[in-house]
């Protein structure tokens, strides 16, 4: 218990890729899943003929022109930050607040292509439609449409995003409860090294980028 107790996330989850077991869920579950595994009995031996029969599957599987990348894929479940009741509810409030939440345009969006990619802005003029509330113009920004604070700022996904640029960045980041974001800046051999540091202290990277 105690050697399970100090490896990190991605230790464990390479002894239990080892053992044939699932990946996927919390430290804690990890560990179980590991204790579990270890007390199952040892396999029986297997007799001459299963074995010839084996030896002769595995000389025809070689015949075959199989694509090994299609094998050495493997899902892996992202991480799961740690929640409280409350917490859970806050943010499937917010999901459900969201959804009903207008898109806000700016005045004669459709009219002009640059005015399209702006953000939003109070409409002005006293014969302004959208500043008159007509329903053909957008939605305006009312007080109404905020959202649940005990969840604001957070990622949908629970976590607490924090920004990171180097691998000693990552040292200061609860894995349980913060996620990381690598700045746009980053150059690609740097994102590789803090994708590795990420893995080794089982920290989520939003952004990861999948290998090209």
């Amino acid at each position: 218990m105690s050697d399970y107790e100090d490896m990190t996330v991605a230790q464990l989850k390479e002894l239990l890729k080892e053992a044939g077991l699932p990946v996927s869920g919390k430290k804690a579950d990890l560990i179980a899943r590991l204790q579990e595994g270890s007390d199952e009995p040892a396999p029986v031996e297997e007799s001459a003929e299963e074995e010839s029969e084996e030896d002769d599957f595995e000389e025809d599987y070689e015949d075959e022109d199989w694509d090994d990348e299609e094998f050495d894929e493997e899902h892996v479940a992202r991480q799961k930050p740690v929640l409280s009741d409350d917490m859970k509810a806050a943010l499937a409030l917010r999901a459900a607040q969201k959804k009903a939440t207008p898109s806000f345009r700016r005045t004669e969006w459709f009219r002009y292509k640059r005015l399209s990619r702006s953000g939003w802005r109070k409409p002005h003029g006293m014969d302004n439609k959208q500043r008159r509330n007509f329903k053909y113009r957008g939605s305006l920004v009312r007080i109404g449409h905020g959202k649940v604070n005990a969840a604001s700022g957070l990622h949908p996904s629970g976590f607490q995003e924090v920004m990171v640029h180097n691998t000693g960045d990552l040292d200061q980041i609860d894995a349980e409860t913060q996620a990381a974001r690598i700045g746009a800046t980053v150059g690609g051999r740097k994102r590789e090294n803090i994708h590795s540091r990420a893995d080794e202290l089982g920290i989520r990277v939003l952004n990861r980028r999948r290998d090209r």
